[in-house]
């Protein structure tokens, strides 16, 4: 008899109920797991499996679950850290649970395959189905994660009050932060989205601030304002803190503060003036659209068909909009990047009329 459980992992991220919805749904109504408590979610993340007694387990059925698709975050509380392999295999078997659906990031997915093996060593038999995220769409193999869709939208229209500002002024410039550690997706996305930007700073590609400087110089000679758009991993070599954080990443300086501050410095003495928006924590919260609704339903049904025909340690993706499975530890085995050479940052460059000085394409032709 089934008993599952899921949880939801990391940071917030558009789609996540959506995929908590589309997992207890497919269960109950195709699969027949009706028995009240044979669906559940750990709160809390790892956290939840890890001490069973100190965070709610919510009891998932599809009157619970009804609404939830209409508002962002997660029912389930996403959270970070408290994995520990052998004390949630304990737990898994304690609470009679045979499937597991793991909703998180590339660290989340790679612990769902620590958990596979140490389940395999166990002789535990439980399935553990992974449902990549990741809000900047850099998960290496599959066509996009979800809930990104959903915030390039937001990000999009962000921009378009950043204009209004920029655009309201003498002589201004906006500056908008934008996710995006290591891949510069979301903001190359947004940009191409809102159509207005006339600078993209991406993690994928260096630049010099004399290069920013000219060209937001030139905008605002040929139209008053000017508008920027950076990604958080961008520009790293300017605001490199040298910190690492308690699970061991990078810890990141404020690339969008200093921007604001350096076109600020650089505007004044012409009368003109830099503002900043950071909407990072917007557009991760934002409820998802419907086209990313559809794409979390595909993921989350596909994921429990791929449990009920006993598969385990492994992830579900599209790649070329088929949905397919792939081993979990594929998933932090690397990062997807914003090709240079490729059509989105191409089409971007030229959207933004950006030289060849901030378009990466220098740096190509050397490689």
């Amino acid at each position: 008899q089934v008993k599952a459980a899921m949880v939801t992992c990391g940071g917030l991220c558009p789609g996540l109920n959506s995929i908590i919805r589309g997992v207890t749904h497919s269960l109950y109504y195709d699969y027949g797991v009706v028995t009240p408590g044979h669906i559940i979610g750990a709160t809390g993340g790892y956290n939840g499996l890890s001490e069973p007694d100190e965070h709610e387990m919510i009891n998932l059925t599809p009157d619970y679950v009804r609404e939830i698709h209409m508002k962002g975050g997660s029912i389930l509380k996403a959270g970070r850290g408290g994995f520990d392999a052998p004390k949630i295999c304990e737990g898994l078997k304690k609470m009679g649970i045979n499937m597991v659906f793991v909703i998180g990031g590339d660290g989340t997915q790679f612990a769902g395959h620590l958990l596979y093996e140490e389940a395999k060593k166990q002789k535990l038999p439980v399935s553990i189905v992974g449902v990549p995220k990741s809000i900047d769409n850099d998960v290496l193999f599959i066509d996009r994660t979800f809930g990104f869709d959903s915030a390039v939208e937001s990000a999009a229209t962000v921009i378009r009050n950043a204009w209004v500002e920029a655009s309201s002024c003498e002589k201004a410039c906006s500056v908008v932060k934008l996710m995006g550690r290591d891949a510069g997706f979301v903001a190359a996305h947004a940009a191409l989205a809102s159509n207005i930007v006339d600078v993209v700073l991406v993690p994928e590609v260096k630049f010099e601030l004399e290069d920013v400087y000219k060209q937001v110089d030139l905008k605002i000679k040929h139209k008053n304002f000017a508008v920027v758009v950076v990604a958080e991993g961008a520009g790293q070599e300017y605001v490199s803190t040298g910190a690492k954080d308690a699970t061991g990443h990078t810890v990141y300086g404020d690339i969008g503060v200093f921007m604001r501050d350096a076109i600020n410095k650089h505007l004044k003495p012409q009368g003109g003036r830099a503002f900043y928006i950071d909407p990072s924590y917007i557009i991760r919260s934002v409820p998802i659209t419907s086209t990313d609704h559809i794409y979390c339903s595909r993921l989350a049904h596909d994921a429990v068909h791929t449990a009920m025909r006993g598969y385990t340690g492994v992830c579900v993706g599209a790649i070329h909009n088929v949905i397919c499975m792939f081993k979990s530890k594929l998933i932090a085995s690397g990062k997807k990047k914003l090709k240079v050479r490729g059509s989105t940052w191409q089409s971007c460059v030229q959207s933004c009329q950006m030289p060849a000085s901030l378009s990466g394409a220098k740096t190509a032709a050397s490689a």
